[in-house]
């Protein structure tokens, strides 16, 4: 009895600790976080989106082309992963997966689905909302042969494999073993699975952090009928 109370005490200790743990972390911001004036935003939110991420990988930040993406299947349950952004143009954001997939899968059953920046030294952070298509086998061939060597391995091996179950950490390596000889016999292989996907939104969110915590949020949200075909709105942090 007495090591059943040990272990609950050691538990509420342990809980504890990690609270106070997260009371006391602090976002490390740039020497200075931004100032971002909503009302000298662009018209559309692609170039606003461009100047961020350029102005986060020129400031140093880690993986600005990093960014989460939601899906939900049939069944309305959502799943996150953290996947690389391809190319943002008039099209919309651009990533790849394989179609057979978790998030391939769910993108089947559902084409919606949100992506999520946040880039921490400026303070600020990017969502985006909308229909998801297939960019096409010829696109995504293109996408593929021009990934690194090792991204090329990789989409070798996971063709069709991807978010399965894997039954040893060996069996993971020679695939890989196997992946790289035939990305360096065939720089061009291609991996039929493999599927370049474009996010066409109809949301897009701004939100700058301001260091007395008066966030700024500036929305667009796709207007057909207003000029530009898009509608600007600010919400409350």
């Amino acid at each position: 009895m007495s090591d059943v109370r040990d272990e609950a005490a050691d538990d509420r200790a342990e809980a504890q600790a990690f609270r106070e743990l997260l009371r006391g972390l602090r976002v490390p911001h740039g020497a200075e976080l931004p100032v971002f004036d909503p009302a000298r935003a662009p018209g559309a939110p692609l170039p606003l989106f461009r100047r961020w991420l350029r102005e986060a990988a020129e400031g140093g930040e880690p993986g600005p082309h990093t960014m989460m993406l939601a899906t939900a299947g049939a069944d309305g349950r959502p799943s996150l992963r953290t996947v690389m952004l391809h190319d943002a143009d008039a099209r919309g954001w651009h990533f790849g997966t394989h179609r057979t997939s978790r998030k391939g899968r769910e993108l089947a059953e559902h084409p919606y689905a949100s992506l999520g920046f946040h880039w921490m030294l400026p303070g600020r952070q990017v969502r985006i909302s909308g229909r998801v298509t297939e960019a096409g086998a010829e696109a995504s061939a293109a996408d593929l042969r021009g990934r690194s060597p090792a991204a090329l391995a990789a989409a070798l091996a996971g063709a069709g494999r991807q978010s399965a179950v894997l039954g040893s950490y060996e069996e993971l390596e020679r695939a890989f073993a196997d992946a790289r000889q035939r990305a360096g016999r065939e720089p061009d292989a291609t991996a039929p699975t493999w599927t370049l996907y474009v996010l066409e939104p109809d949301e897009v969110e701004f939100y700058q952090e301001e260091a007395r915590r008066r966030h700024v949020r500036l929305r667009y949200r796709r207007a057909p009928e207003e000029r530009g075909g898009w509608r600007r709105e600010l919400l409350w942090p």
